[in-house]
This record gives C-alpha cells, sequence and structure tokens, in this order.
C-alpha cells in the first residue's frame, strides 16, 4: 500500500511548527499505524535526518501513550481502537493522512507529535487513591457490593488515561478523564468514605491546570477508546454538589 503523510515537526516547545510531508511506498496492510511511523523513522535516520518523535509505550491499547490526532480525530476516530491499534487495512491505498500531536492549552507541546500530558497525571494525584489503610485482606465477599455497582466501576476503570477526550472537546474539558476516575472509587465501599474530599480535590485539580468546562458536545464520548460514557460526568457533578454543599455547613471534610 502507498501513501502520502502530512505530518507536524516542530523541533521543541517554542519553535515554530510546520507540516512536512512524506511518500510512504510498499506498506505492509498489517502494519500498524506506530509501526509505519516506525518505517518512516527508519528511513530518516539512514538519511540522516532527525527522526520523528512521538509517544508510546505498550502498543497493545493499555498505556494511554499514543496520542496522535489522524485526520482531525484522535486515535483516527476509530471505535474503541487507540492508534497503536489501528492498522493501515482501515485507510485507502494511496490516501493521504494527516498526523497532529492532541492540541489543547493543558496539552503542551515538547516536540513534533509528543505533547506533555502531565496536568492529567496532577489530576490523579490529587485523589485518584484510597488513602485509608484497610488492614489485612478481607476475604471474598465479606463486603458485599451489588453486580450493578461493581460492572459501572469496572466500566469507569477502563480509562487508560490517554487524553483523547480532552483533545476532541472544543473546551478542552477533562471531565470525562476525571470523572471516571472519580467514579472507580466513589461507587464502591472502600473508596467511598473519602468520596467528598477526593471529588472536591480532582475537580480543583482539574480547573488549577486549566481544562475548559463541559458542554456536553459529547465528542469525548465519541473518541474514548475505552467507551467511557457521559454517565459518569452526571455522577460527578452530583458528587461534587454534594461535597460543595458539605463543606460549605461544616460537615468535616
Amino acid at each position: 500500500m502507498n501513501f502520502t503523510l502530512h505530518i507536524w515537526r516542530q523541533d521543541g516547545p517554542d519553535a515554530p511548527g510546520r507540516f512536512k510531508t512524506y511518500p510512504m511506498r510498499d506498506i505492509s496492510a498489517g502494519l500498524s499505524f506506530l509501526e509505519m511511523l516506525d518505517v518512516l523513522n527508519e528511513r530518516l535516520v539512514a538519511e540522516g535526518a532527525s527522526p520523528i518523535a512521538f509517544d508510546h509505550d505498550c502498543r497493545e491499547g493499555v498505556c494511554g501513550m499514543c496520542s496522535l490526532t489522524i485526520n482531525g480525530a484522535p486515535h483516527g476516530g476509530e471505535a474503541g481502537l487507540t492508534a497503536c491499534q489501528l492498522h493501515m487495512h482501515r485507510f485507502k491505498d494511496g490516501a493521504e493522512i494527516t498526523v497532529e500531536p492532541f492540541r489543547a492549552g493543558p496539552f503542551p507541546p515538547l516536540r513534533d507529535l509528543a505533547v506533555d500530558r502531565s496536568a492529567m497525571e496532577r489530576i490523579q494525584q490529587a485523589g485518584g487513591f484510597i488513602s485509608i489503610r484497610p488492614g489485612e485482606a478481607p476475604d471474598a465477599n465479606t463486603i458485599p457490593v451489588p453486580r450493578a455497582t461493581a460492572e459501572a466501576a469496572m466500566d469507569a476503570a477502563a480509562c487508560i488515561g490517554c487524553g483523547a477526550c480532552v483533545a476532541a472537546c472544543p473546551n478542552a474539558s477533562a471531565m470525562l478523564f476525571t470523572a471516571a476516575k472519580l467514579a472507580q472509587l466513589n461507587s464502591l465501599p472502600q473508596g467511598a468514605v473519602e468520596r467528598d474530599w477526593r471529588t472536591l480535590a480532582m475537580v480543583g485539580a482539574m480547573d488549577a491546570a486549566g481544562f475548559g468546562g463541559c458542554a456536553n458536545h459529547g465528542e469525548c464520548e465519541a473518541v474514548c477508546p475505552k467507551g467511557v460514557t457521559l454517565d459518569v460526568i452526571a455522577r460527578m457533578n452530583r458528587d461534587y454538589a454534594r461535597a460543595a454543599t458539605r463543606k460549605i455547613l461544616g460537615a468535616g471534610i
């Protein structure tokens, strides 16, 4: 298969960026998008040119590192796929493909296709954990959890923190990510004890990082490679209203 790639090149955070065109010939349809970029980088290195910087790690759709905007859509816009799971057979032979970094104010550029997504890590660090010592591990099923609650928590825990929701949102909102991290902990007995404090801390960190607010456009849900839905945002809004009210009333948060 043959392709023409238009790839964003930027030498550093403060350097001007530009698109550069690379023809790709005889690319196997079975290659993943990142493997195709590997082929291009090998060619660039052999030619004495600078390779294209892009984030990657597990290449199995688990780590969330492959933050690429492909033809205007985070991860290429294929439902349920990250960029590393996107294979070249999904593109037409001879297609022109535009590759950009995730573009959002809280994701400052580093180089080429790599951006700094540490703002999302700061949200997680603010409260995405359980600090109460649980003691010895309890026997299975000694803490009753309704099946629907457990499944909802697992659905939220599927979030891999890739940032596609932020890149797709016209407001650069991190509500879907933050809400998913809150939902997986707040809904279970082990995390419910710190629900109010956790919600205020993580939402506060989200706002401090400069992410925008949610306007219910729904692009976040549409591009989420793990299928996290807007339901978690509704739950976060309820938890935040409850926690803020209790804080005002001095309820011991």
